[in-house]
């Protein structure tokens, strides 16, 4: 019988694959594969750079494609009852843009109405905030506070600020035509889904097209059940949280709850930020006191939240640990600030999605029997 063997007999002699024995022993396979996870990673790094150099353009496309899966079912319905799709995209549009505007305008004239009423009541508010600070626990002198707001009046009147202002404006237009952008992409991405789908997979290997059909349909699902899910608990957080300020009196309780509900699509520090700026108000219209029981409140609602609403709401949708979504918000964060933090969650659970279903690893394997045992005759 000729040898078999896949391993040089001699140094001299060169492995079946064809590669030199330096390579072929077990140290060679590893250093190869080293090689291949670095081209990997430099790969995967200078995707990352590039998309990086032009946010105006890819965060309106992501932004896009989470709304197009939320928005989705809607378009289904009204094509199902005979609606053009065209159609049926812009009606779902207008829809969602008159909810939102309605949404807006009622808050600007809300916080219209009762600013006289939260100004006035800031003095009062003030004044036993300022109390407060020279008895409490930790007594601070007017001295100090006093050096604080004149740092904190040097920085407005400073040069940096003014900067600071037009980078703001120069943001704001970029955010502007960004939304532009992101409303042109969601009509092309709602009206023909099909079709850029099947244009972007033509460029697969005609066996693996059936198979990333299958991933976008799961990934799919995936962001529409997140940003519904993620809806869901952001309202629950704002309604307890508002009715907790209006209870107590506090001035502009619709506005801050609603501003807890926008802050809830941002995991983990959304919510919390917005519940800041609940407890800022309370305490200057209101007093420590008040402040402290808002605090309570934002608080019970964010534990509320991490241990019973996302778990039962998204945890079968998504599927991540949360230490995984926590790394993920810091590098989003990292890499496109809040932007970044927004789409780090999702843009995760859709990469899982894909890896799992490219590997086959949530495909149920089926029990089989295992072989009888020979029993001696």
């Amino acid at each position: 019988m000729p040898e078999t063997s896949d391993y040089p007999m001699s140094p001299d002699s060169k492995p079946r694959t064809g590669l030199p024995a330096i390579w072929s022993d077990g140290l060679g396979r590893a250093s190869i594969r080293s090689v291949q996870v670095l081209l990997v990673i430099t790969l995967a790094w200078v995707i990352l750079w590039s998309i990086t150099r032009v946010p105006l353009v890819i965060i309106p496309v992501v932004i896009a494609l989470i709304l197009a899966s939320a928005i989705s079912p809607l378009v289904r319905w009204l094509t199902g009852r005979a609606w053009p799709r065209a159609l049926a995209v812009v009606a779902s549009l207008v829809a969602i843009l008159a909810v939102f505007g309605g949404v807006i305008t009622g808050i600007v004239f809300l916080v219209r109405n009762q600013w006289k009423e939260l100004s006035a009541r800031a003095v009062s508010g003030v004044d036993q905030l300022h109390g407060f600070l020279n008895t409490g626990p930790i007594p601070v002198s007017d001295e100090q506070i006093n050096a604080t707001r004149e740092s904190v009046q040097a920085f407005f009147t400073s040069s940096s600020f003014g900067t600071e202002a037009l980078t703001g404006v120069r943001t704001a237009g970029e955010i502007l035509a960004g939304m532009v952008l992101m409303a042109v992409i969601l009509f092309f991405f709602l009206k023909d889904a099909e079709k850029i789908r099947g244009f972007l997979f033509g460029f697969l290997p005609a066996d693996h097209r059936a198979k990333a059909h299958l991933a976008a349909e799961r990934s799919t699902a995936v962001l529409g059940g997140y940003l519904r899910g993620t809806a869901i608990v952001a309202a629950i957080d704002g309604l307890v949280v508002g009715i907790a300020l209006a209870i107590m009196g506090v001035p502009l309780a619709l506005p801050l709850g609603v501003f807890i509900f926008i802050g809830g699509f941002i995991p983990i520090v959304g919510a919390t930020a917005a519940g800041t700026l609940a407890v800022a108000v309370a305490l200057i219209s209101n007093g420590p006191v008040a402040a402290l029981i808002v605090l309570a409140v934002v608080i019970g609602v964010n534990q509320l939240e991490h241990h019973f609403l996302q778990p039962v709401l998204m945890g079968k949708v998504l599927s991540i640990h949360g230490l995984a979504i926590l790394l993920a918000l810091a590098a989003g964060t990292m890499l496109a600030g809040i932007i970044g933090a927004l789409l780090a969650v999702p843009l995760t659970a859709v990469g899982w999605t894909v890896i799992k279903t490219w590997s086959g690893r949530d495909t149920p394997v089926p029990v089989e029997a295992g072989p009888a045992e020979s029993v001696p005759g």
